[in-house]
This record gives C-alpha cells, structure tokens and sequence, in this order.
C-alpha cells in the first residue's frame, strides 16, 4: 500500500512510517509532497494519506497522528507504546515523549536530524528510524522487568 503525507518530515511524519512499516504494513511505500498536494496525490496515486488536516491518521485535540494510527490499527492495548510516561487518563507514547522533550537531549535530537543535509524525507526516515527502535527496545525492556514507566537507571 502506499501512504502519502507532507514532505520536510518532523516527529509524527517519521514515527508514523516507522510504526506502519515495522507494525501494520510491512510493504508500505512512503510519499512525501507539498502540504497543498497531499490530498490530491493521495486520490491520483490510491494513498493513504497521514499526519494532515482533516485525515483519520491526524491529529485530533491532544491526539497526534501516531496515536492516531495505534488506535486505528488496534495497538493501543501493547504496553510498550505507553511505557515513557503517561497520565492518569491515557499513557503518552513515544511519539508524545519525543515531542514533550523531558529533558535537554531528546529536545534537541529531533530538530538536529533536519540539519544533517538529508538528500530527501526517504533518507530522513531511514536515519533517525533508529531513534524509534532505540525507545521501542527500551520500552521492551522496561515492560520485561515490570516498569512500564521506564523509571529506571542502569
């Protein structure tokens, strides 16, 4: 299936990619156009479109578009999207971690990948992919050893 969404990725437009390709379509194929052009790309090209106004896979009130896609992809109920902080109402998944920037680092990482001199959004993807595998593998772990509030150290 392809999926389609604005080019210049940020937080949401690569931990979407990252969640449908390793979670929900392992054969998914990413298009990245001008926010203008999303829409009618998605109608020419037979896309789903993701992480726009107005889109199933966007954001709604406080949801973003990753929360969007767990929900709608029925993953909600794994608690390793949930184990890097939360509420009492509703957990915060990576997405949410990485965009609340709880400390100085993870605040800065995100924005440092745009001035890495990406050739294109694919290749942006590709790199800071390993981000999200990175905190996927902590979450795995943090639920293992029964923390799945990733309070730990060591």
């Amino acid at each position: 299936m392809k999926w389609i969404t604005r080019e210049k990725v940020k937080v949401d437009r690569v931990a979407c990619p990252w969640l449908i390709k390793k979670f929900v379509d392992k054969d998914a194929e990413f298009v990245f156009v001008p926010g203008d052009k999303v829409m009618a790309e998605a109608k020419r090209l037979d896309a789903i479109p993701y992480d726009v106004k107005d889109v199933e896979l966007g954001h709604h009130g406080k949801e973003c578009s990753f929360e969007a896609t767990l929900k709608k992809y029925k993953l909600t109920g794994d608690p390793r999207w949930c184990c890097l902080g939360g509420s009492s109402m509703a957990p915060t998944p990576i997405t949410r971690c990485t965009i609340n920037r709880r400390d100085q680092a993870s605040k800065r990482s995100p924005k440092g990948f745009r001035h890495l001199g990406f050739r294109d959004d694919h290749e942006h993807n590709a790199a800071e992919w390993i981000v999200y595998d990175a905190l996927y593998a902590y979450c795995r772990e943090m639920i293992k050893r029964g923390k799945p509030h990733g309070d730990f150290m060591g």
